[in-house]
């Protein structure tokens, strides 16, 4: 008996032991909720020098990456900030909340709370300095937000509470290139700049590209200065650290555009040693390889401050409790950018990129009035006429493929197209069929034309219109996979979309009849059926099928009938097919005037009036004979 007791307590022993040996090399994960500061800087890729940019002056984030982990592919999954901060802020993709179309502010749906309620649910105060632009008019910054402004700062907050504090830097945003700085007053040389090979060298690009790396300079010394703040204030041992930007940029070809140049974005996170068990690396000063995008912000928030993520978010935490797996894709979208439209989507493995244009019947190069505000890509426009561009200068200014895929190890500019390599096939269907699986998953409002959207849905969120049963959504996804083909054999089925009962089948008929060019001569008859179609977008892709047909008569009166529909996008939509059929006629003219005169009243974001405004300058018309007031 004496044995036998001895026994079970030599057990109970070992027990302890083992139980206390492994609890000790558990990371201890502390009582007290981390702050978190999010440092995010506007418009850049990473041109800095610890992303291995030799030519980047970026001494602050270098040491911050030095003091952190710097994730090696982290991406926008809008290459322009609204749609991109729509993601951020909801956790959903902005393309599924139909958010898509920069500055379109449609309405969110209520089933979906923004990042800051959660926090401030569990005791953080929440500050924003204080750039918002959520693309939508369902999110009021000072609901969300116990302070959104200028003077936003996590030391209003109570004595002794968590903060989660954003910090807006616009010293590298586009427009900072807008207005030249005098060569000798530039500290980045125009003569030594690195040109990417899909640029040419004028002066003005050599210029704009050395400026843009002042500022990019400008904006790290802000960084160091926010950084400096922290330390100060004795709180960068309880702090996580985390630097973004917002989007790539700024030159032609990178925002607004999804390659890598667009998308592609610093990110750098630094965690205090309290909250180790959270590196996501064994040391810092770390390289962390992982697939990570804006979506992925919101559950990880979540995760680090131990809130339950809820279903409906879109992203994958990486760092904290309910971290997953890496993700094998990365996502991006693109729809209407101010006043043009052009429908891409993009898959980003670590290695490939696949795009596919949804408008592979338009150039890359829109003209479109913000970014033509920059000198680099006036000269860049002038160059290609001048015939003194070559072959992957030249690419920008002609229409698109319908799918582009690049090896981005080894070309990292993403000029070498392998999409028809047939050594590359595999990839090809591999992310073709990722990214139908995505646009299908999220329900991705994009599929629907944007002013046939308005029409439809109205004021109720298009996320939730598009899981009430308004729709068949798979139905309009293989219109829009088989019309976007442009091949002949579709010819039949193409025109039997024009007799869809739904609206958006028709529109991607029409869209891949204008694709397949003179080879569409066939449907003439059914083109001209639908001129009148009740939806504009559907009478606007026909009105350009019909032109490029020869039909030119017809096909002016239906554009000229869509400049009288009272909704802007409508509108919009048609002056862009106007621009590009080149259609100078005097009743066309007319009809523009008119437009601007009876519209200009009832206009919100006035995307119609830009697009009106280029034509107006095209056609050298003279605003004031005509009476046009573009002071808006």
């Amino acid at each position: 008996m004496k044995f036998k007791n001895l026994s079970n307590l030599a057990v109970l022993l070992l027990i302890a032991f083992v139980s206390t040996t492994f609890s000790s090399c558990e990371e201890k994960v502390p009582e007290e909720l981390p702050n978190i500061l999010w440092l995010v800087s506007e418009d850049n890729s990473p041109f800095l020098g610890c992303y291995g940019d030799e030519f980047a002056t970026t001494p602050n984030l270098d040491n911050l990456a030095s003091e952190g982990f710097l994730y090696t592919h982290a991406y926008a999954n809008a290459p322009v900030c609204a749609p991109a901060r729509n993601t951020i802020i909801s956790g959903v993709y902005a393309s599924s909340n139909g958010n898509q179309h920069m500055r379109s502010y449609y309405s969110k749906s209520e089933e979906i709370k923004t990042y800051p309620e959660f926090l401030r649910e569990i005791g953080y105060y929440c500050s924003n300095n204080s750039k918002t632009d959520y693309n939508t008019s369902s999110i009021d910054p000072n609901q969300i937000w116990d302070e959104s402004s200028r003077n936003a700062h996590y030391k209003n907050r109570a004595e002794g509470q968590p903060f989660f504090a954003v910090f807006n830097c616009g010293l590298s945003h586009e427009s900072s290139i807008h207005k030249q700085i005098p060569n000798n007053e530039l500290r980045h040389s125009p003569d030594e700049v690195p040109i990417p090979p899909h640029h040419p060298a004028t002066p003005e690009m050599k210029h704009d590209w050395a400026q843009y790396y002042d500022m990019v300079e400008d904006m790290d010394t802000w960084m160091g200065e926010k950084l400096q703040e922290l330390d100060e204030a004795g709180l960068a041992e309880n702090t996580i650290v985390f630097y973004y930007g917002d989007h790539g940029g700024v030159l032609a070809r990178s925002k607004r555009y999804v390659y890598e140049s667009g998308t592609h974005v610093p990110f750098i996170v630094r965690i205090p040693e309290k909250y180790k068990y959270l590196f996501p690396a064994e040391k810092p000063n770390s390289k962390v390889n992982r697939l990570i995008s804006f979506v992925d912000l919101f559950p990880t928030l979540l995760s680090i401050a131990g809130i339950e993520i809820p279903e409906y978010l879109q992203g994958s935490a990486f760092l904290g409790k309910q971290k997953t797996a890496d993700p094998e894709y990365a996502f991006m979208f693109r729809g209407r950018m101010d006043e043009r439209y052009d429908m891409c989507r993009a898959v980003r493995d670590q290695k490939f990129r696949y795009i596919r244009n949804y408008m592979p019947y338009r150039v890359y190069g829109q003209r479109l009035e913000y970014l033509w505000r920059a000198p680099s890509i006036g000269s860049w426009e002038q160059a290609f006429l001048n015939g003194e561009c070559n072959e992957t200068q030249s690419i920008f200014w002609n229409t698109k493929p319908v799918e582009e895929l690049y090896d981005t190890e080894n070309d990292p500019w993403e000029i070498n197209n392998l999409a028809d390599n047939p050594d590359y096939k595999d990839v090809l269907e591999r992310m073709r069929a990722a990214n139908k699986d995505w646009v299908t998953r999220i329900n991705d409002t994009g599929f629907i034309p944007e002013a046939d959207r308005v029409d439809r849905a109205g004021e109720l969120a298009m996320y939730d219109y598009m899981r009430a049963g308004n729709i068949n959504l798979e139905e309009i996804m293989d219109a829009a996979e088989i019309a976007t083909l442009g091949k002949v054999e579709n010819l039949d089925k193409l025109k039997s979309f024009l007799k869809s009962d739904e609206s958006a089948v028709r529109y991607w008929g029409a869209s891949g009849l204008l694709i397949l060019g003179e080879e569409a001569s066939p449907a003439i008859e059914e083109l001209k059926a639908v001129t009148e179609d009740k939806s504009a977008n559907v009478v606007s892709v026909v009105a350009e099928a019909l032109y490029n047909l020869g039909e030119k008569e017809i096909a002016k009166e239906a554009l000229l009938s869509v400049l009288k529909n009272p909704n802007e996008f409508a509108r919009c939509h048609a002056l862009n097919v106007i621009d590009c059929i080149d259609e100078e006629s005097a009743e066309m003219k007319e009809g523009v005037v008119d437009m601007i005169a009876n519209a200009e009243s009832n206009t919100r974001n006035k995307y119609d009036m830009r697009a009106a405004k280029w034509l107006i300058e095209k056609w050298g018309l003279d605003a004031d004979e005509y009476k046009i007031d573009f002071a808006w």
